[in-house]
């Protein structure tokens, strides 16, 4: 947990209420580590303290809620993100977009205000959590049954955890969002685990994938899954570098970084009905660089939430590409300790990790 912004994170012991209705306990055995966890802990989303963060965790069923059907105790499940289901976007099977999404995520809490958390003292002080209705920074959690995929027992923990989330982003991105098509050409901005995600599905979609990070190791890594170009931003202005490539502009660009100097570069690289999709979080309030006149004749720049994904349909797919050996994860992962979880969110910010992932029960 974290008891206030831009602190470590810590180990405390919590007390936990059992699931509601519509809710299941969950005990963890890994989360990945993202980088919304980390802009989280620095209070750049307006979150009451303490709280627990965590938003990609698999585990195993320990407990249902008397109205959960589907589900059982010892199911293996990924946790994902939250929805309302009863929002018009939710009806429409917009699940990303629910309009209590973002409270569902980043309020602290149940949309009811109350908290599953609090500390074992005398006044049992409440504990903000239900970050991404989960908080996965913990041995347990209690989880919203429609957040839930159940998942098979045959890969590894490391390998199921980052699906909930970031690998879904990215290539939902590219399957969803841009619908990527064989013979076009993709750019992807930023070879975190989103974006090396998006590389592999591009790649598997037929496209020329043109790779942009200032890390060489990551650029190595991104040639590894697939892209047929790695660009170093240093070595250039971006965009001219990608129109070096493609003269007429980049038919999809997935823009992961968050940097509003990024997305400028990225727009002015696209062909004329070329669309950007802009994945990367950014702290609340940031504005971008924008020339108006280059998004004349048909270019799209548009804001893209989980890669337009419905957990339940894209993480099997997912992973029945990992066990076809198709979608290698498994490179972007390191393992840590849960007691590790500060180290790993300095390999992070570092770039010596792309996907950290907490190995907890």
């Amino acid at each position: 947990m974290v008891d206030a912004p831009k602190s470590s994170f810590t180990l405390s012991d919590i007390e936990l209420e059992p699931p509601r209705p519509d809710e299941v306990l969950v005990r963890i055995i890994a989360a990945g580590v993202c980088r919304t966890d980390i802009h989280i802990r620095d209070r750049e989303y307006p979150i009451p303290f303490p709280v627990i963060p965590g938003h990609e965790g698999v585990g195993v069923i320990e407990q249902t809620g008397t109205s959960v059907a589907g589900f059982a105790p010892g199911d293996q499940v990924i946790m994902s993100y939250p929805r309302c289901g009863r929002c018009t976007n939710c009806h429409a099977a917009k699940y990303p977009y629910c309009k209590h999404g973002f409270d569902l995520s980043f309020g602290g809490g149940r949309l009811d205000g109350s908290t599953a958390y609090s500390r074992p003292t005398a006044g049992r002080e409440a504990v903000h959590g239900h970050i991404f209705q989960q908080s996965s920074f913990a041995t347990h959690t209690v989880v919203p049954a429609t957040s839930l995929v159940k998942v098979p027992t045959d890969l590894p923990p490391e390998v199921l955890a980052p699906l909930g989330c970031g690998i879904q982003t990215g290539v939902g991105a590219i399957f969803e969002s841009l619908a990527v098509r064989p013979g076009t050409a993709v750019a992807i901005l930023g070879t975190g685990g989103v974006g090396l995600s998006a590389v592999m599905a591009a790649s598997l979609a037929g496209a020329e994938v043109i790779a942009v990070d200032p890390n060489a190791e990551r650029r190595r890594l991104a040639t590894e899954l697939g892209a047929t170009h790695a660009l170093d931003p240093k070595a250039g202005t971006v965009s001219e570098q990608l129109r070096s490539l493609r003269p007429d502009g980049i038919d999809s660009i997935l823009e992961t970084t968050g940097s509003p100097q990024v997305l400028a570069d990225g727009i002015e690289a696209l062909s004329m009905t070329g669309v950007l999709a802009m994945v990367g979080a950014a702290p609340a309030g940031t504005r971008a660089p924008l020339d108006m006149n280059v998004l004349m004749n048909g270019r799209t720049v548009r804001g893209v939430i989980q890669g337009d994904s419905t957990p339940q349909i894209i993480i099997p797919r997912i992973i029945d590409l990992i066990r076809g050996g198709k979608f290698p994860v498994h490179k972007l992962v390191k393992t840590y300790r849960f007691d590790e979880i500060n180290n790993a969110v300095t390999d992070m910010d570092n770039g010596t990790t792309i996907k950290p992932v907490l190995l907890i029960g």
